[in-house]
């Protein structure tokens, strides 16, 4: 082994340690984001991510959020290339392990390592989406790799980690198996007490929605078997505006002597398809410096060494005036797509549709969210639920209140708290109280006082608002035998109701509750108020 292989094997370690420490991190901050003792830490790879940063400047037409960090990934990538996609991206971490498993032929690892024309597509894409987000409808987030990350394990992976470590601890507890006086209980207990304790704080994650999720996840990291990094290399558009910014890095693949005999080794490994066989004209644009090419070259003709920036001995991924075009036409073509409904236009509003106390007016909301799923994560009610085609195709997996299973807590704000790109404003405590998420009314054929002539208070009761959103008006019902009962029949008061949605959580009904929450009288809406302002006959026009 020359000393280039042994210097490069050691850096190849120490890149597979930050990697698992990157990734630990990103579980970690993931996890701690439910804790509500915790600080604001958990956007952090969102605020070293210099496309979340953009496309959170673009939207919101001035300078927001930690972009100094972005900054920072930037001017790493400016002098040591792609070593964010090839060291720290917790996603690529996840393709780079399931690559690991692919087929290990020589012929097929020749055929996996070799440039495609197709590794365009992810610089397309960038244009595409840039160009989208510039124009308002942000769908950046469905494709980044910070956000796809925290979306699949908040909403997918988690909630089915919990239910298999539930369901396999309750199966052993009722079963009890054991020999003599060694219980398997004894270590089954343990385990869930601490997944209930510690990862999922008491809380049951559900989320109808994590399939579709789960499975978009699945499919992306298990065309890793196909092509190395095929996400990274094909799709992935954060990498494709780290690759704008590494054409010419400081530290590039550098040939040594000229005893390269063309054995095809450095191309085999090459996980981003980087052309490392073609000497001083390879694809530094598409490098993830990840020292395997050194390694494995038993002639000791390539290293990594600093050049001046701007000097010859790389070549970059030629886009094409055509493909740029198209790219931008694509872009607008999307935004009509987005777009063209009456919904979209805000000519008229779902009522299903209800958004977390401090989101913004619905079009700044959609052109911040990035679909990352923090604040469902974060909800300690698991009442965020992701979007399918409540909000369009534009609001695509951004996070809307469903009241079953869960609700809003009064007392809480986390969601705004985690929230990375300011889409959800982060309010005061008591000024989030003031906000008006929804409006409750009242199903009279199915609320039991009004339907079946029942006594019941649970609405009035869990009601969270000091002076009662819900109140009651005593009523004289007739009985079937003619006679007739003194009932208490629950109101609304429009004034004071901000839709939590705890009443239609609580609602004795399980199937379809007898109160229910719809997006009306949204405080951020000024459109979507049926409950005008007390005012004369004269001032409104009827």
């Amino acid at each position: 082994m020359t000393p280039l292989q042994k210097r490069a094997r050691l850096l190849i370690w120490l890149r597979r340690i930050v990697q698992v420490f990157s990734l630990s991190l990103f579980v970690y901050l993931l996890l701690n984001a439910a804790n509500e003792e915790a600080g604001t830490g958990s956007s952090f790879f969102f605020d070293i991510d210099p496309l979340v940063q953009i496309s959170t400047i673009l939207a919101a037409h001035k300078v927001t959020g930690m972009w100094l960090l972005a900054l920072g990934t930037t001017l790493l990538t400016l002098l040591l290339g792609r070593v964010f996609c090839g060291w720290i991206c917790p996603l690529g971490v996840v393709h780079n392990a399931v690559s690991w498993l692919r087929q290990r032929k020589a012929a097929f690892r020749l055929r996996a390592g070799a440039w495609s024309g197709w590794q365009r597509a992810k610089y397309c894409l960038l244009i595409g989406l840039l160009l989208l987000t510039l124009l308002g409808a942000n769908w950046i987030g469905v494709f980044d790799p910070a956000t796809m990350l925290t979306r699949s394990l908040s909403v997918g992976v988690l909630p089915g980690l919990y239910y298999f470590v539930d369901a396999s601890s309750a199966a052993i507890y009722n079963s009890d198996p054991h020999i003599g006086p060694l219980h398997l209980t004894g270590i089954s207990e343990p385990i869930y007490h601490l997944f209930r304790d510690r990862i999922f704080l008491g809380r049951q994650p559900v989320h109808p929605g994590g399939a579709l999720i789960l499975l978009v996840f699945i499919v992306a990291v298990a065309l890793n078997l196909y092509r190395p990094r095929f996400w990274c290399r094909y799709v992935c558009p954060t990498g494709a505006l780290l690759g704008l910014f590494a054409r010419r890095p400081a530290l590039r693949l550098t040939s040594i002597n000229g005893d390269c005999n063309n054995c095809g080794l450095c191309t085999r490994v090459c996980p981003a398809a980087a052309e490392p066989e073609r000497q001083d004209e390879h694809l530094a644009g598409e490098c993830f410096g990840c020292w395997n090419c050194v390694e494995v070259c038993k002639k000791g003709s390539l290293d990594f060494r600093f050049a001046a920036p701007f000097s010859r001995g790389v070549s970059a991924v030629d886009i094409g005036k055509r493909r740029t075009i198209g790219s931008l036409l694509g872009g607008l073509g999307g935004l009509a797509l987005f777009r063209i409904s009456p919904r979209a236009q805000g000519l008229d509003h779902n009522p299903e549709l209800i958004r977390p106390p401090g989101s913004l007016a619905e079009p700044d909301f959609l052109s911040r969210c990035v679909q990352c799923g923090l604040c469902m994560q974060a909800c300690p009610t698991a009442v965020l639920q992701p979007t399918f085609d409540e909000a369009g195709l534009e609001g695509l997996w951004t996070p809307m209140l469903r009241p079953r299973p869960g609700y809003c807590e009064y007392e809480c704000k986390r969601c705004s708290e985690v929230c990375p790109t300011g889409a959800i404003e982060d309010l005061l405590l008591e000024a989030k109280k003031q906000v008006k998420i929804g409006l409750a009314s009242f199903d009279t054929t199915r609320c039991l006082p009004y339907a079946y002539g029942r006594e019941c208070i649970v609405c009035e009761e869990h009601c969270p608002v000091p002076d009662k959103a819900i109140y009651f008006e005593e009523v004289e019902v007739p009985l079937r035998d003619g006679s007739t009962r003194l009932l208490k029949q629950p109101k609304v008061d429009p004034d004071l109701c901000i839709g939590c949605s705890i009443c239609e959580a609580k609602c004795p009904f399980t199937d379809l509750a007898g109160i229910r929450v719809t997006s009306a009288g949204e405080t951020r809406h000024p459109r979507n108020q049926p409950i005008l302002p007390e005012a004369s006959t004269d001032e409104w026009g009827y």
